[in-house]
């Protein structure tokens, strides 16, 4: 059988749950091929200023930890999903959002039931968690969030997480007040795309290049 016939990847992170994969497992059948696709979409300048084993190893754990509960249909959409995740951490320094997904982890934490279903053949009538909730648009923006291109990230990240002027914004990216504005606004014009691929199931849109699968990784 191969990856894209396999079947749907369990509510994630629910590793405490008697059925579920436990985060070793996850990291046993995942890591390798995360590890090796991000290794070689890097380039040779990148590589040579990060040790991606470590980065990558850490940012799965973060993101299962503290990331929003997803479902998919296959492992193929799981790394891939993954990997682009990765690539953010390792192409900008996003400590300052990785610490604040923790932070929302603790103190705005999202209800147990929140489990975004990102498996288009799923029936998503009888399942709790497709009531549209304030809580449910929450995770589906967190998880854009994730996937987001890193400097589009940044900007929304300064303005609606950290709460700073468009001012304050320009001076952290040494930029003009006009242009900040104007990178906001493209930048949740594309949250919203991609947030809107997700909940349409559309993953590869979502990931952009990224969701393709080398031919060696296959």
């Amino acid at each position: 059988m191969s990856s894209t016939d396999t079947p749907p990847i369990p509510f994630l992170p629910n590793w405490h749950a008697p059925s579920s994969e436990s985060l070793e497992e996850i990291l046993e059948r995942h890591l390798p091929w995360v590890q090796s696709h991000v290794h070689n979409r890097l380039g040779d300048f990148r590589r040579s200023k990060v040790d991606t084993g470590d980065i990558v190893q850490d940012a799965m754990v973060q993101f299962l930890k503290f990331g929003p509960r997803i479902q998919l249909a296959n492992d193929r959409q799981f790394r891939a999903l993954l990997a682009r995740i990765v690539e953010n951490v390792v192409c900008d320094n996003y400590d300052r959002f990785s610490a604040q997904r923790r932070t929302l982890a603790r103190e705005r934490p999202l209800p147990r039931d929140t489990v975004l279903i990102l498996d288009p053949t799923v029936d998503h009538v009888d399942s709790p968690s497709q009531i549209v909730s304030n809580h449910e648009e929450t995770a589906w923006i967190r998880l854009g969030l994730e996937l987001l291109e890193p400097a589009l990230r940044q900007v929304i990240v300064l303005r609606r997480w950290e709460e700073l002027s468009f001012a304050e914004i320009a001076e952290e990216m040494g930029t003009s007040k006009s242009t900040a504005r104007r990178k906001y606004l493209h930048s949740v014009e594309r949250l919203i795309e991609v947030v809107d691929a997700l909940k349409s199931g559309r993953i590869d849109d979502a990931l952009g290049d990224s969701a393709a699968t080398p031919e060696n990784d296959r």
